[in-house]
């Protein structure tokens, strides 16, 4: 039996190279006073895509300059967007389907190390906002969504590429006060939804999401492959922490709801945020007591055990698609392969 390896490396979305200077948010109009300084890089958000550039090997943000985009903020009204009034709302996609998330939002995401202020403007397609924001014709960048191309960007970039929109898809979700049901205003930089009519502060939620590589007494791996998949494409299971219970509890219920084994030693190997809407991906090793599986019928349609020699060749015959590299599956996949596995490299959403 092979050794336990050690806890996974960096994950794709898991870097960043930015100080988020929280210190910073509750200062009077500064998402306004920083679009209007060239020093200020602006990340702008259309829905769920971003611009970057069109080199596929090594993309990178295009980031603007404050004042290139600071007539936005005027447009939309938010140059205050810094101080506790804030502006009223945000829309990524359509969201809640609700009116008081129908604007867009401007927010302070923070510092890198060259002393760059940068900030966020996320706007819903369409619209002339949009249409200035989008890129230039002349084929130097495009726009592209985080799961494109989140695994090549660099530390700072995929920071804050993942940071953004975690942060606009809670707003666009979250436009109402939920103990009275009043809209709400955006303050502290883009970082609280406060309520004008109880005076509720509400801050960005993250739901903790536990996902596992199981492996028997033989060493081989389990995957799973759910009915809303392609043929052929399996992943680790995962599965949503209850109210109440601890980390290594939600492993083994997950896996015993969903492919009906018995797990016991269950071992920590790293996290990473995953903003598809709002997850933060906890990543464990789990060792199962049983091998007869019953899958659920449910979340699960499929799930077997695989060998590595077995897994190389469903992979290099295709009979097998695995995650892409942005995924903590993936990485779990490979830390129990030994090392980096082969493929075509599809993305799946």
């Amino acid at each position: 039996m092979r050794t336990v390896p050690a806890m996974l490396a960096t994950l794709s979305l898991a870097r960043s190279g930015l100080d988020r200077a929280a210190h910073r948010r509750d200062e009077a109009g500064l998402v306004g006073t920083l679009l209007n300084r060239p020093t200020t890089r602006v990340l702008v958000l259309i829905g769920d895509q971003a611009v970057v550039t069109t080199d596929d090997a090594a993309p990178a943000l295009v980031l603007r300059p404050g004042p290139e985009l600071a007539h936005l903020g005027d447009r939309l009204g938010d140059a205050g967007a810094g101080a506790a009034g804030g502006t009223a709302g945000v829309m990524v996609g359509d969201g809640a389907g609700d009116p008081a998330a129908a604007s867009p939002l401007t927010a302070y995401l923070g510092t890198d190390a060259a002393g760059h202020d940068h900030v966020l403007i996320a706007l819903p397609p369409g619209g002339r906002s949009a249409e200035d924001a989008s890129p230039p014709a002349d084929g130097t960048s495009r726009l592209a969504v985080l799961r494109e191309v989140g695994a090549g960007l660099d530390d700072t970039d995929a920071g804050l590429f993942t940071c953004a929109l975690a942060l606009a898809n809670w707003h666009a979700t979250h436009p109402r006060c939920s103990r009275c049901g009043a809209p709400t205003r955006v303050a502290a930089a883009g970082w609280t939804r406060r309520c004008p009519a109880c005076a509720t502060d509400h801050f960005p939620r993250t739901d903790p999401a536990v996902i596992m590589s199981v492996v028997d007494e033989q060493d081989r791996l389990l995957l799973g492959h759910q009915a809303v998949w392609p043929d052929k494409r399996f992943s680790t299971l995962a599965g949503f922490v209850e109210p109440g219970e601890s980390l290594e509890a939600a492993v083994r219920r997950e896996v015993g709801e969903e492919v009906g084994l018995e797990v016991g030693e269950v071992a920590y190997q790293g996290s990473q945020p995953w903003p598809f809407p709002s997850s933060l991906m906890l990543a464990f090793r789990a060792r199962a007591l049983t091998t007869q599986i019953r899958v659920d019928g449910d979340e699960l349609e499929q799930a077997r055990w695989w060998s590595r020699e077995e897994l190389a060749l469903d992979v290099a015959t295709g009979e097998l698609l695995l995650p892409p590299p942005l995924s903590v599956s993936r990485s779990l996949i490979e830390q129990w392969f030994g090392g980096p596995i082969r493929d075509a490299g599809a993305s799946w959403r």
